[in-house]
């Protein structure tokens, strides 16, 4: 988010969303951790299968239709309600020939009035907030395992995840990563996107989210709903104040339709997949 230069608030004090409180007992739905390592396989091991696992989700979710529901809020310092609101809502198809296209289908005039949306924010709804950590981006990532914990019904692995170096021009996810210990899939993440531009008058920043994933067709954990919180502090310029800006962002996901499956075919001794279309494309969502 960047900084409007609009009417100044005074800071205000704000306990951030963070994935510091996950993981510990007490948390509704989270069991304790336990800090003991797996028995039948290293750590290492867990981390290269949950991210070969990652690489065919994102492969398997590039065939799927969905709808993506964003709603970006300020809150006044004063009453903590709703001072400006962004929301867009799209669907995400397919094109008779197969072309993946989006569809904003819901876009009501735009009344945040202290921040606006940047460049960054549009690449993070779009691939830091639906986090994966695929094969491919293992070697960018120092990965530590946690411990065991039971969330709700699941049982699951856990681990710190957090770029080795930050290169220019790039963004990564730092934060806590829950895998389910049968799938080997991410089912929460809890973090927040690095680095942060902060530099005085070009600040562009995100709060810390929480993801959360469902399983869809009985063997993809899928992203389906993301909720980011946090006070935003934009340092003082041009001999103003400095400020602070509540904001609020939720993300859903929904109406996942598989428009595309991959055939596998045996033909001397190997196996080749083939992407190929359904027989029709999947009806739009309801609107």
């Amino acid at each position: 988010m960047n900084l409007r230069c609009t009417a100044l608030m005074a800071p205000i004090l704000l306990s951030l969303l963070t994935a510091a409180s996950y993981g510990q007992e007490g948390i509704a739905g989270f069991g304790p951790l336990d800090p003991s390592p797996p028995k039948d396989m290293t750590t290492q091991q867990m981390i290269e299968k949950f991210a070969a696992r990652e690489e065919i989700f994102k492969k398997a979710r590039e065939d799927y239709a969905f709808r993506q529901s964003v709603k970006i809020d300020t809150l006044a310092e004063d009453t903590n309600k709703v001072d400006g609101e962004y929301q867009q809502v799209t669907d995400i198809t397919f094109a008779k020939d197969g072309r993946r296209e989006e569809h904003v289908v819901f876009a009501p005039q735009n009344t945040l009035e202290r921040v606006m949306m940047s460049p960054t924010d549009l690449e993070e709804i779009e691939h830091r907030l639906p986090f994966i950590l695929t094969t491919q981006d293992l070697p960018e990532y120092d990965v530590t395992y946690l411990g065991k914990q039971h969330v709700d019904d699941i049982d699951t692995y856990v681990f710190d995840a957090g770029p080795k170096k930050l290169e220019k021009g790039k963004h990564y996810f730092k934060g806590k990563v829950w895998i389910d210990a049968q799938d080997f899939q991410i089912v929460l993440v809890n973090g927040q996107t690095v680095p942060q531009d902060t530099r005085r008058g070009h600040e562009d920043l995100q709060p810390p989210f929480t993801t959360y994933y469902e399983q869809v067709d009985g063997q993809y954990w899928f992203p389906t709903y993301t909720k980011g919180e946090g006070n935003l502090h934009f340092a003082a310029q041009d001999g103003a104040l400095s400020q602070d800006v509540h904001m609020r962002s939720t993300v859903k996901y929904t109406d996942y339709k598989r428009f595309r499956s991959t055939s596998t075919i045996i033909f001397n001794g190997q196996t080749v997949q083939d992407a190929t279309p359904d027989k029709t494309p999947p009806a739009s969502p309801p609107k």
